[in-house]
């Protein structure tokens, strides 16, 4: 089922941004199963409640992956586009973001880098090598926040720094360096799905939460900071509530 306008939470709003909660399991634009979008349903969200006539700008500046939830901005005018933007670009706008994976990490602190190759035909990336035609440069930092031992396996919660946002990057870092996400089917899941505890779990999807989102107003210039926490459903709900909503300083980049 698509989430509806209703069901979108805005963090913020003013006459050049608009920050919201995006639900996982709708993409973010339109995509080839021409399901309802985030970015269509924001757009007719601002007609109405403004009601404008025509069309509606709303740009989008970042993505999500269409399972992943969690804190997005977007620009409500060009010139906030291109100034958020270019943002992005610098590496100055902060990413961070939880996951539960198979296992721990080993250090329990630390930082995962090299290339990625995106195939544009399966909708897939893969680890590569520097020298792979289109392959690109990926960093991130991490740290272990808790651990949960289950029948199934241990599994850690971890917050993670995103320094490049490349397709599918972190669910594809974590797989390559022995720890699948929860739940992510395409990647090496880290969940065995024949459970019966897991055949509860309704929209089996990533581990992966967009839990906070730091950046510079493209008019004003001040510092915001928005959080939001993934919702205490499995996997989430293994670990201390205040583990996965405490608002925590980031990993250092």
């Amino acid at each position: 089922m698509g989430a509806r306008k209703s069901h979108i939470l805005r963090l913020y709003e003013d006459n050049h941004l608009l920050v919201v909660v995006k639900p996982p399991d709708i993409p973010v634009q339109k995509d080839r199963t021409r399901d309802m979008d985030l970015l269509t349903l924001l757009k007719e969200d601002i007609r109405e409640r403004f009601q404008k006539p025509g069309n509606v700008y709303l740009g989008m500046v970042h993505r999500l992956d269409r399972p992943v939830g969690g804190v997005m901005v977007f620009a409500r005018t060009s010139k906030a586009a291109a100034r958020l933007s270019e943002q992005i670009r610098s590496r100055t706008v902060e990413k961070e973001y939880l996951a539960v994976i198979s296992g721990c990490m080993d250090p329990s602190e630390g930082r995962l880098e090299g290339w990625i190759y995106k195939d544009e035909r399966t909708n897939t990336s893969r680890m590569a090598s520097p020298e792979t035609p289109g392959a690109r440069q990926v960093c991130l930092d991490y740290r272990m926040e808790a651990a949960v031992s289950r029948k199934e396996g241990a599994f850690g919660l971890v917050r993670i720094g995103l320094e490049t946002g490349r397709s599918h990057q972190i669910r594809v870092q974590f797989s390559s360096a022995g720890h699948p996400l929860w739940g992510d089917v395409r990647y090496k899941t880290a969940m065995p799905l024949s459970g019966p505890a897991d055949r509860s779990v309704s929209g089996i999807r990533p581990a992966l939460w967009a839990v906070r989102l730091k950046f510079r107003h493209p008019v004003t210039g001040k510092e915001l900071v928005f959080e939001a926490g993934p919702p205490m459903k499995l996997p989430w709900s293994w670990f201390d509530r205040n583990a996965v909503l405490a608002c925590k300083q980031p990993p250092v980049l």
